[in-house]
């Protein structure tokens, strides 16, 4: 014995702590705090860009190992669309079946044409979220997970906490089917994974990474302020060019990724066509020198 004293608790002892545990866990992640509303206004940026990806390309994946809401408002703020792998209005179910699903309007002519949705992403919460709760599996709700607005009162989260055991946690449903879809999105061919507020500290996500980096036409950015992760420090040695990374207390940040380096695609497009309608006028104007004909 090493002198402590014993320790009396029963199994509802420690579900009580672990109740308690998640709630004051899932009550910290009600972001934007009330003295930080601005760092919503960057989420809402970041979606706007991401949504000037060509509509011809496969929609863009987020995949997010934050229990949070951010991204479902600021996608709200923007009227965009989540897939996010819950389906149902009053009663939200988990149908990982429903990330196949896209969205399309008809055109306004008889021709029969329609038109891609441009205001759509797809949303992987690797870890849960405060809005998820657990219930028992039925037949219209096969793997027992539903969400909802976070209830500080209400039934306990569904989230993998930060401990040891994580990655076994990974293995059940309805974890083991987004990070299925995870690993499946990032080693198809051309493929770019941007690693933003992500430390390298979960192996089973480290693995994933691993595997993609076995394709060559992967391309991998990290996104930290000061990376220090044997892993990072494993791949800068490596001088791979197909890994990039921004740091510094600017670039290395979300918010100053967002603003200086994430390109706003749209108005590359904008500055495309004024150029190329510069080019053609200036080809089609008279010869230097010349006279314009007039009354």
């Amino acid at each position: 014995m090493d002198g402590s004293p014993p320790l009396d608790a029963k199994s509802d002892d420690f579900e009580t702590c672990l109740r308690h545990a998640t709630q004051a866990l899932a009550r910290a992640c009600e972001l934007p705090a009330p003295e930080k509303e601005g760092g919503l206004s960057t989420y809402k940026t970041f979606i706007r860009k991401l949504l000037t990806r060509p509509l011809n390309l496969k929609r863009v994946n987020v995949f997010t190992l934050n229990y949070d809401t951010l991204v479902e408002q600021a996608s709200d703020a923007e009227g965009v669309v989540l897939l996010d792998g819950f389906v149902g209005t009053q009663r939200r179910v988990f149908r990982p079946e429903s990330y196949e699903q896209d969205l399309y309007f008809p055109a306004e002519t008889t021709e029969g044409q329609v038109h891609r949705f441009d205001r759509v992403l797809h949303l992987y919460k690797l870890h849960g979220s405060i809005t998820w709760t657990a219930s028992e599996p039925t037949i219209d709700n096969p793997y027992g997970v539903q969400s909802a607005a976070f209830d500080p009162a209400g039934s306990q989260p569904l989230l993998i906490y930060p401990t040891p055991a994580k990655y076994g946690e990974t293995l059940g449903m309805p974890y083991s089917e987004l990070f299925r879809r995870f690993a499946a999105a990032v080693v198809r061919p051309q493929s770019v994974l941007f690693v933003i507020g992500y430390g390298f500290g979960d192996e089973h996500v480290n693995a994933i990474i691993r595997q993609a980096l076995a394709v060559p036409s992967f391309t991998l950015v990290i996104v930290d302020p000061a990376p220090k992760s044997p892993f990072v420090k494993t791949l800068r040695a490596q001088k791979d060019r197909r890994v990039w990374i921004a740091e510094g207390p600017t670039l290395g940040t979300l918010a100053g990724f967002v603003d200086q380096v994430l390109p706003d695609l749209r108005d590359e497009e904008i500055r495309k066509k004024v150029l190329a309608t510069h080019r053609a006028l200036a080809e089609s104007s008279p010869a230097q020198g010349g006279a314009l004909d007039g009354d």
